[in-house]
């Protein structure tokens, strides 16, 4: 007799708004140029914020970081604030945070038990990473919403050409996670 191994729920990406109980604010969220949203369910329901932000953002493929190195060297050439090619390929995890910290190339502007808020302030654009973990569904999820600002006509430009491989790449991220059993 075969025995079938306890079936697993599939857990699956699934773009949505970005939850209005998420600390970025209606007003940010409505003034800016892009927003978007991806929930996926927790297998790892324990995990905190900070846990999450490492299983998806602490594993880029080296040819992620690669193009992430030169777009970031090309922004520095142009007088705007980016992670060195040194933060990029060594992501430190402390053991506590605290808003004004770096987690991974961003600085920290929210830290709750639910959400982590992220991200940097630039002349062509303001951008904002949210991962606000949700335990009030069934079961616990994590939403990650990010939010962009833009100043001006190098920002519009800039965001234009980012959000297609933005939106691919923040989806696999996620799935990859999911995949190695971090989320």
């Amino acid at each position: 007799m075969v025995v079938s191994p306890p079936s697993v729920p599939l857990m699956k990406v699934v773009e949505c708004e970005v939850p209005p109980t998420s600390e970025l604010g209606s007003e940010f969220i409505e003034s800016a140029d892009f927003v978007n949203g991806y929930r996926v369910p927790l297998g790892h329901g324990d995990a905190n914020v900070i846990d999450v932000f490492f299983a998806i953002f602490g594993h880029y493929p080296m040819w992620i970081k690669a193009i992430l190195m030169a777009r970031n060297r090309l922004a520095s050439w142009c007088g705007l604030d980016a992670a060195s090619a040194s933060e990029l390929r060594h992501f430190q995890n402390k053991k506590h945070y605290r808003v004004g910290d770096k987690i991974g190339v961003w600085p920290i502007f929210t830290l709750t038990p639910s959400e982590l808020i992220a991200g940097r302030d630039n002349k062509h654009l303001d951008f904002r990473l949210s991962l606000l973990k949700s335990a009030n569904s069934e079961p616990d999820s994590v939403t990650v919403s990010t939010v962009c600002k833009v100043h001006n006509t190098f920002g519009k430009i800039y965001l234009a050409c980012v959000i297609p491989f933005h939106q691919w790449g923040i989806q696999r991220l996620i799935s990859q996670a999911i995949r190695a059993g971090r989320l």
